[in-house]
């Protein structure tokens, strides 16, 4: 069993640090294809897209198809399509190729969490989720680092062919130790919902493509990408209703531990954005730091969610999905809580403390909530249900990316967040985490009911 979560952690960690490597080179890319910032900020987008509208659709494709033999195609995928990035002549093809990379990542995010589910003990669930957790945290804060070394030693395609030898070690491991597919029964054929499928991913295409075009103003692209998206929805879960084999069962959403899970996730990604948008603001405008201290103080997140997520897993085998969940909670709301109320002159100190409440926090919740949405799903849901979970997080920190901006901006009161005076600043950062608390409250509002619903519903 540990060969085969060390492969698995492999497969998160790669994924996790392809959504995170490619920032870092953005001005590098800008000079070298010649291209604006709006360009080539579709190098970051176009992996996220790419995740966001097919990590379910690939959670479903492994429930019928077998998910041992789509998580190979997946990394085999993401590793080839790496060498391509690498490889890439023009800012079009990169950004193509960044398509197809995103694609193979959507597969490893979906199906690494659905065979921890389905493979280890369900007594030891929450540490191997713990362990998960961990290498995405690892994974998003070497990211940066990492990404910086390789473009000043080797120029930009390192930033890409780092993880061609990596994939290729993921890929012998999990084709070496990875359990082989239970073959299906002849009388169950393998029908997959193409229709649903279609539609779950324009709807989310055009819900994320609003969130980021979004970002910097609200016009008359983005109410009409919104409204896309609304639309989809609605025909998406018209078009589920009635198929035979829907890519997603509606009624899973009628468990209220269920959906509360996927609503928290949601919820509490949103509020994780504020740390990553917001901060970079009120370390430079409000503490004075320079690019390098932001690097650091920011690394410090993604550090403690990398410390924290192994023991959180054991105290989730230990209390329980459902205290953990709470626990993690109430350490993010205090967190959230705190951040506001310290004054500028604490400094750096003042912002690293209550952050670290903050991440500790998280992190305890998303082995918690990872552990009480996947172990007791059945065999032929688990690919989708883990694909839903990630989505769910994605869609939170694409719509945290915005709204939390937004939040920001109108809370420092000016134009031009970037000119702003060191007090308008903290006045926008005070704003966003007040808004933060709330959404945190509202995430362990819904535990709390969700707990009394299940337990009404047993009765």
């Amino acid at each position: 069993m540990a060969l085969i979560l060390a492969s698995l952690s492999l497969s998160m960690l790669l994924s996790s640090l392809g959504t995170s490597i490619a920032n870092v080179g953005l001005p590098t890319f800008a000079m070298a294809f010649n291209a604006s910032f709006e360009q080539v900020q579709w190098i970051v987008l176009a992996y996220l897209l790419a995740i966001t509208t097919l990590v379910v659709s690939a959670g479903r494709l492994g429930d019928l198809i077998g998910r041992r033999r789509l998580l190979l195609s997946g990394i085999g995928l993401f590793t080839a399509a790496s060498g391509l990035c690498a490889a890439a002549p023009t800012l079009g093809l990169l950004i193509a190729a960044r398509v197809a990379q995103g694609a193979g990542a959507a597969v490893m995010m979906a199906l690494t969490m659905a065979f921890v589910s389905a493979t280890v003990p369900k007594q030891k669930t929450g540490s191997a989720m713990g362990l998960l957790g961990t290498m995405s945290a690892v994974g998003t804060a070497l990211g940066p680092s990492l990404g910086g070394m390789l473009i000043t030693g080797f120029g930009w395609q390192a930033l890409f062919f780092v993880t061609v030898p990596l994939g290729i070690l993921a890929l012998a491991m999990l084709h070496r130790y990875l359990p082989v597919d239970q073959p299906r029964p002849t009388a169950d054929p393998v029908r997959f919902d193409h229709l649903g499928t279609l539609l779950l991913a324009m709807t989310l295409a055009a819900y994320a493509l609003a969130m980021t075009t979004g970002r910097t103003h609200f016009g008359m692209l983005t109410a009409v990408l919104l409204l896309g998206a609304v639309l989809g929805l609605g025909s998406f879960v018209f078009v589920e209703a009635r198929v035979a084999s829907p890519l997603v069962r509606l009624a899973m959403f009628r468990d209220p531990l269920l959906g509360a899970g996927f609503a928290m996730s949601a919820l509490v990604t949103t509020v994780v954005m504020a740390t990553l948008v917001v901060g970079p603001f009120y370390l430079a405008g409000a503490l004075a730091l320079d690019a390098a201290g932001i690097g650091l103080v920011m690394s410090s997140g993604p550090l403690v969610a990398a410390l924290v997520g192994v023991p959180a897993g054991r105290i989730v085998d230990r209390l329980g999905s459902y205290r953990t969940t709470v626990a993690g909670l109430v350490g993010m709301l205090a967190g959230a809580s705190i951040l506001p109320m310290v004054p500028t002159a604490f400094g750096v100190a003042g912002y690293i403390a209550p952050l670290v409440v903050f991440t500790a926090g998280y992190a305890i919740f998303q082995a918690a909530n990872n552990t009480a949405v996947l172990v007791d799903v059945g065999p032929d849901q688990r690919g989708v249900v883990s694909g839903l979970l990630t989505l769910s997080r994605n869609l939170g920190l694409i719509t945290g990316a915005s709204a939390m901006g937004a939040v920001f901006a109108l809370g420092s009161a000016t134009a031009n967040v970037a000119t702003a005076s060191p007090e308008a600043v903290a006045a926008g950062m005070r704003a966003t985490f007040v808004v933060a608390s709330g959404l945190t409250l509202l995430a362990l509002v819904i535990a709390l009911a969700s707990r009394a619903s299940a337990r009404g519903q047993s009765v």
